[in-house]
């Protein structure tokens, strides 16, 4: 059986108060939508077209290369957002499973059991339902006494009886594709939105005589939907605590999973131990037997084994087996650590290469640099890479001594094994095994002290 997949993410999501469409917004990282759209490919969705409307051209840039778009000009309703699809699907002769954008936690394995419902049913129509304490806010399946779906009534369209039914329309169908199209062009809107509903479809089959089915969700979170930002963030949470499970459950040590942040596509080697308040975000990789944490973030990192990692912020870039950082360690978009590196406390680097078993302990900014392996950086060390206009860069060769308080002014070059004072700046190249020194003669003043105090004395008389 051949099956087609639409995703409706036509609508701006007012209740979001937000610029971006509702789809795009993250949850543990990703869109909304890239979520749906690896449940309905695993659920066996051949051709998967998403229709799009607020904000259509970024939904589109997003799916680009994995659905095709076509466009709900006029938000209308749903069973209007659906007929957009038909120049893509009007002849296609398989199934058709309709999703909502904005149910990230939907399961592949869910959708394919409504897929297999639908065809062991026979129907025309088979809807997911879910089964909720408090329904509020959902339409209501209404069912005959012999437990035959009906139709659906929406909320502000229901009866009290209606409202009375715990049993909810989750916005997901399946649709044998012949004929859907025509019969959709069918539907009125006659209701207190004006709007299509695609809900509608379920009475039209059942008074023409087709056959109607459905299927009840065994886990009713799946299918929540995000209209608010409140409700970002629950899905988000529970997201976020099947993460951190898997990972429990992979080998990776989590202290607190309630203060620990980690999105979807992160890799954690085993025997990492992740503390607590860290975030770590994109597509970050972590080896083994690292320790990350308390209090930091990760983003788009590669992290070797054995790294540690303790209150710092690291982006983009990529850290070498054994490298020790922080604490309050800030690590800037293009920096490349080799193993054995140390880079401590109140530092800062900036697109910046570090050889092996190199140290720039404390209260330092290394930007635009190449730093050779064996290289010592002192406290308070700056590479001034910035003249007003143009970055300049600053290398520096293996085995050298940087004193504290050095100013690097780039462009400018350290060789190999060389040494600079403490407190110099450098402007002018320093040859490899050379000391490099720039300050001023130290001057005593003898008895200055006892000056200073007769003269003070004096004028207070």
């Amino acid at each position: 059986m051949s099956l087609a997949a639409v995703i409706l993410a036509a609508g701006k999501g007012t209740r979001m108060k937000s610029d971006l469409p509702k789809v795009m917004h993250k949850v543990c990282g990703r869109p909304m939508i890239e979520y749906v759209l690896d449940a309905v490919r695993g659920a066996g969705a051949e051709e998967i077209v998403v229709v799009a409307g607020f904000g259509g051209d970024l939904v589109a840039r997003t799916v680009q290369g994995r659905a095709k778009v076509v466009y709900q000009q006029q938000q209308l309703g749903t069973a209007h957002a659906l007929l957009q699809a038909a120049p893509l699907l009007a002849d296609f002769p398989g199934t058709i499973l309709v999703v909502c954008g904005d149910t990230p936690l939907v399961t592949a394995g869910t959708l394919a059991r409504l897929v297999a419902a639908h065809a062991a049913a026979g129907a025309r129509a088979t809807v997911l339902t879910a089964c909720l304490e408090d329904p509020t806010g959902y339409g209501r399946v209404i069912r005959d006494g012999e437990g035959r779906v009906q139709k659906i009534v929406e909320q502000r369209d229901a009866t009290p009886g209606e409202l009375a039914v715990r049993e909810v329309n989750t916005g997901i169908y399946c649709f044998s594709a012949p004929g859907l199209f025509a019969a959709l062009s069918t539907l009125r809107r006659e209701n207190s939105q004006g709007e299509y509903y695609l809900t509608d479809i379920i009475g039209h089959y059942v008074q023409q005589g087709e056959p109607v089915a459905a299927l009840t969700v065994e886990d009713a979170r799946e299918v929540e939907g995000v209209n608010d930002r409140r409700q970002l963030a629950r899905v988000e949470s529970y997201l976020r605590r099947q993460i951190v499970e898997e990972l429990m459950l992979s080998g990776v040590t989590v202290m607190d999973p309630a203060t620990t942040f980690i999105d979807r596509d992160v890799e954690i080697g085993r025997d990492t131990v992740i503390y607590p308040f860290t975030i770590i975000e994109g597509d970050t990789i972590i080896g083994k037997h690292c320790i990350i944490g308390p209090g930091s973030r990760l983003l788009n990192v590669q992290a070797g084994n054995g790294v540690v990692i303790e209150h710092s912020v690291i982006l983009e870039s990529k850290i070498g087996d054994n490298c020790t950082i922080g604490p309050f360690a800030y690590i800037r978009p293009g920096c490349v650590l080799a193993p054995d590196v140390k880079v401590g406390d109140f530092v800062e680097l900036k697109k910046t290469v570090v050889g092996r078993g190199s140290k720039i302990p404390h209260l330092s900014y290394v930007g635009d640099a190449t730093v050779g392996s064996g290289v010592n950086i002192g406290a308070g060390t700056i590479t001034c890479n910035y003249d007003g206009e143009k970055k300049w860069p600053t290398i520096i060769g293996d085995g050298a001594f940087i004193g504290s308080n050095t100013n690097l002014v780039a462009p400018v070059e350290v060789g190999e094994k060389a040494f600079i004072g403490a407190g110099s700046t450098i402007t002018k190249n320093v040859p490899p095994g050379a000391l490099g020194i720039e300050r001023g003669r130290q001057r005593n003043i003898e008895n200055w002290l006892q000056k200073k105090s007769k003269k003070e004395s004096c004028e207070e008389k």
